[in-house]
């Protein structure tokens, strides 16, 4: 192991995550599932801010959660490591803000981007997938699904456990569906991924 990669493994563990859309998606509700799973059932330090346009219901709206082993001294999030975006405004507003080696992930059918070959560019139809379900209100889950699959920020068990403990009483099971859509996709996707370039290493070898 080079001194490099050493250094890295022993670095602790930081992410800082911006979800973007709009009034009424559940933001702010999957800002708060994301900390509480990685505080309560990861036990990692979190942080949430929130913020809203001028309309509560259809304005902007983002939540903002840093995920730290250690203390976080400025809960604001500056530069994302992971950058979600469910509405065009959201990605329009702070796509600039990702850091060179972040994340970015949108819903397919909500956010145009020209930039589609970029490795660290999620696509999923979370608010498809909702509807398909029948609660377009749950495109959030499906979307937090995706974000813990693809990324690994938090644990699949804490993040499950959490929406339980989060959603209305009696729409725990269809969210737990909706979240369990997501995370399949995204580890289908990531999958998808691993054969593509396993393919192209053997052309190139």
């Amino acid at each position: 192991m080079t001194s490099k990669s050493a250094a890295a493994k022993l670095e602790p563990f930081r992410r800082e995550i911006l979800i973007t859309g709009f009034g009424g998606q559940g933001i702010v509700l999957a800002g708060l599932i994301l900390g509480k799973a990685a505080s309560l059932g990861d036990k990692r330090e979190s942080t949430l801010t929130q913020s809203y346009g001028p309309e509560a219901r259809g304005g902007a709206c983002s939540a903002q959660v840093i995920i730290s082993d250690g203390t976080i001294h400025y809960p604001y999030v500056r530069h994302p490591d992971v950058l979600v975006c469910m509405s065009q405004g959201g990605f329009d507003k702070f796509a600039d803000l990702l850091k060179d080696d972040g994340t970015l992930i949108i819903d397919q059918d909500l956010v145009q981007t020209a930039n589609k070959a970029n490795e660290n560019l999620f696509f999923i139809p979370a608010t498809r997938f909702a509807e398909e379900m029948g609660r377009k209100m749950m495109a959030n889950i499906v979307m937090l699904g995706f974000l813990t699959a693809v990324t690994g920020t938090i644990t699949v068990d804490s993040a499950r456990k959490t929406v339980e403990q989060s959603v209305p009483k009696g729409t725990e099971q269809m969210n737990l569906k909706a979240f369990n859509k997501g995370f399949d996709f995204g580890q289908a996707t990531l999958k998808g991924r691993r054969k593509k370039a396993a393919g192209l290493q053997g052309v190139i070898s």
